[in-house]
């Protein structure tokens, strides 16, 4: 083994024991408040469920999982979860009953856990609103401390807070001392010992208090019918498959109804479970600088909480404390989650009768501690500005309604007020992220100064909205009444969709209504760049055909791109209001050709048709192609010639596109350089083709030929700077 590899293995021991000091008493400590609602006896079961959930998770789940360095056992959220369901199925069942209802429910969960990660669910989860997580795990806190504070004072398992209040009598003294001397300790190691986990000293100092007081009071040395402490922990490994095959066997026997009845608090502990595994997730992959796999990491958690509640034992997630100990100590790789899972079980195996004499008090202490530490009291500073009050009433109400009815229930709070928050969200930022008049955006048709006069003056009864994010019913009334007067004034309103995310049917039908409502004067609504499929994986197109979205007027008018959409416009507004002998389609000859103007009226027409060629391309056809040398201008007496870009890996932008009466090359023309693009015919295209080394012997014959073309020349490329440095403009705004 190379030095390298040693020191790896070094730190993932070291890790890996710094981890299980800080795991195994939680674990057994959450077993005990788990089944505590059973009796004082149960504590036994109780601290044994919890080291059993806290080999099993910290073997299994390291080696399946898609996180380096996370440690995995049972946690706060399990025993809130889990122990509230005991408490509820404990006033009517038979104990034998219900642990067997709470293996039922671990399973299930551990199987939901599998399905989210084979479902993807593990990046879904990330992305659940901070104020329903925070509401969900300051309700589990505030659920702990209420349900630990008559184990502080000494009162029998199962007692609740009230009860336990209203009779003082029943106060032990010895356990409210070892509780709070518990506690202490946990608070206050970190400042006198690094080297030892808080909750070792902590746990420790309760012991060595409760031998203390033991000297003054010889019963408490007692462990028969001790209700102090947690008991003798009878376990072997013949009991544990023993009481897999039981439980396997009465499984086996569930009926729907039963399994229908632990669906919800099923899902309640998989969401709880998963969410505290996602966020130790998340701060694993900020502190190491790494990547995790959430997926891979929630079908790991299933498989080790299956094999939990298959043994009987405490489900459990990837928990902050220990995982947190595991990397600050040195941990490396998921070897030092393994080796915490082992740990756990040398000390299972070696210190059954050292657990036996660990006070429940000092256990409650933990508990208590591990609960203020959940409880995000950050939250209140939501109280400051207006803009957060209800982020913190989501929070607290969420922590209301866990305290007062059940996690459960707080769970489809937590969840339906996460959705309202996802719809508030999305209704203050407006799905619109740019719009601009017709008079501001043109297609990349270029078009003769007359026709570009034409479109200015018509170009303001068009709108152009460049839509973004989510068109659901949270978001379409607010598009609705922003395009309102649009739709009561404007001929065209073209919606771009290039950057929508998902279209709802809510979305679907204002689209209908919008349609409808321009078609009622004569108006058209265009939708341009719609995705071949959204990220949902819906296609638009498909789904708004299958909805028959405007067929009532006539049909939505659709295109691949915004360019496509805006040249169908200028051409509709060409179409109404330019004579029709301007639009023709015949080729033109040179007196009609709008460069060469002032030639004709001057008769010097005749002069620079010697300079002139005429060609044909049929459609396809290249005219010229980039880096061809050439020092020629060309003018189109009749089609289309569009412009290309080429880029990388065949690709290609389509930069302009020029129809009759216009003219390109005109970079070559002026500089001799090489063509910086492509010509292509798009259609059957005939052209002029005036020679620059011709034209300028022309020139030097007949100066005013050269001023008056270069003239117009000039005047061209001006306005299509002016109409460029427009668009620019626009769209900047």
């Amino acid at each position: 083994m190379s030095a390298k590899n040693k020191d790896t293995l070094s730190a993932d021991v070291w890790g890996g024991l710094a981890a299980m000091l800080v795991a195994l008493p939680s674990a057994i400590a959450f077993g005990v408040a788990i089944y505590a609602p059973l009796g004082a006896e149960s504590a036994a079961i109780g601290a044994m469920a919890g080291m059993v959930g806290a080999v099993l998770l910290g073997v299994i789940n390291p080696l399946l999982g898609g996180t380096q360095r996370l440690i995995s056992a049972p946690c706060a959220p399990a025993a809130a979860v889990m122990g509230a369901l005991v408490a509820e199925l404990a006033k009517e069942r038979e104990p034998t009953a219900v642990l067997l209802m709470m293996t039922a429910v671990a399973l299930l969960s551990g199987l939901m856990q599998i399905a989210y990660g084979v479902l993807g669910g593990g990046k879904v989860i990330k992305y659940i609103p901070y104020p329903a997580v925070s509401g969900f795990l300051s309700g589990v806190a505030v659920l702990i401390f209420v349900k630990q504070l008559p184990g502080l004072l000494g009162v029998s398992g199962g007692t609740g807070l009230l009860s336990a209040l209203s009779t003082p009598e029943a106060f032990r003294m010895p356990a409210i001392v070892v509780g709070l001397v518990t506690i202490g300790g946990v608070f206050v190691a970190p400042k006198l010992v690094k080297a030892v986990p808080a909750a070792i000293v902590g746990l420790g100092a309760g012991v060595l208090t409760y031998f203390a007081l033991s000297l003054h009071d010889p019963s408490l040395r007692n462990l028969a019918d001790n209700p102090l402490v947690v008991g003798r922990v009878e376990v072997s490994f013949g009991s544990l498959l023993s009481g897999m095959q039981q439980r396997g066997s009465a499984l086996a026997g569930f009926q729907p109804a039963d399994v229908a009845s632990l669906l919800v608090p099923a899902l309640t502990l998989s969401a709880l479970l998963s969410i505290d595994t996602m966020k130790t997730g998340v701060i694993v992959d900020a502190m190491t600088r790494s990547r995790s796999d959430s997926n891979k990491e929630l079908r790991a958690q299933g498989i080790g909480n299956v094999a939990t509640a298959l043994f009987g034992g405490v489900p459990g997630a990837g928990t902050m404390g220990a995982t947190l100990i595991n990397v600050t100590s040195g941990g490396k790789t998921r070897l030092s989650g393994v080796l915490e899972g082992v740990f756990c079980l040398v000390a299972f195996v070696a210190l059954r009768s050292v657990v036996a004499w660990i006070p429940i008090a000092a256990l409650s202490g933990i508990l208590i501690v591990i609960a203020i530490r959940m409880l995000d009291t950050k939250s209140l500073r939501l109280l400051k500005n207006r803009s957060t009050l209800l982020d913190f009433g989501v929070i607290a109400t969420v922590v209301l309604v866990a305290v007062s009815v059940g996690l459960i229930q707080a769970s489809a709070v937590g969840f339906g007020l996460a959705t309202l928050l996802f719809a508030r969200e999305h209704m203050s930022a407006s799905v619109v992220r740019r719009r601009a008049s017709g008079r501001q955006l043109s297609s990349k048709q270029r078009r003769v100064p007359e026709e570009v006069a034409l479109l200015e003056t018509h170009g303001a009864r068009t709108t152009v909205c460049e839509l973004q994010g989510n068109l659901f019913f949270g978001t379409t009334d607010q598009l609705f009444s922003e395009l309102a007067e649009d739709l009561r004034l404007q001929q065209f309103i073209v919606l771009d969709m290039r950057r929508v995310h998902s279209v709802d049917f809510t979305a679907a039908r204002l689209l209908d209504q919008m349609d409808q409502q321009l078609e009622e004067h004569g108006g058209h609504l265009l939708i341009s760049g719609i995705p071949a499929a959204l990220p949902t994986g819906r296609d638009i197109r498909a789904y708004l055909a299958d909805l028959q979205i405007g067929k009532d007027s006539g049909g939505i008018e659709m295109f691949d791109d915004l360019d496509a959409a805006l040249e169908w416009v200028e051409d509709q507004i060409l179409e109404t209001h330019m004579p029709a002998r301007r639009r023709s389609a015949s080729a033109l000859d040179l007196a009609g050709i709008d460069l060469f103007d002032d030639l004709e009226r001057h008769g010097l027409l005749e002069a620079v048709s010697d300079c002139i060629d005429a060609r044909s391309f049929q459609a396809g056809d290249t005219i010229f192609a980039q880096g061809d040398s050439g020092d020629e201008l060309f003018v189109i007496r009749r089609g289309t010639v569009r412009i290309l870009l080429p880029l990388e890996a065949g690709r290609t932008l389509h930069v302009a596109s020029f129809g009759r009466n216009n003219f390109f090359g005109e970079m070559a023309f002026l500089d001799r350089g090489i063509r910086s693009a492509a010509a292509i015919a798009l259609t059957e295209t005939e052209l002029f083709v005036l020679s620059r080394g011709r034209f300028d012997k022309l020139s030097r014959e007949q100066p005013v030929v050269g001023v008056k073309v270069f003239a117009r020349l000039a005047r061209a490329l001006a306005l299509r700077l002016r109409h460029t440095d427009a668009e620019v403009t626009a769209l900047q705004d």
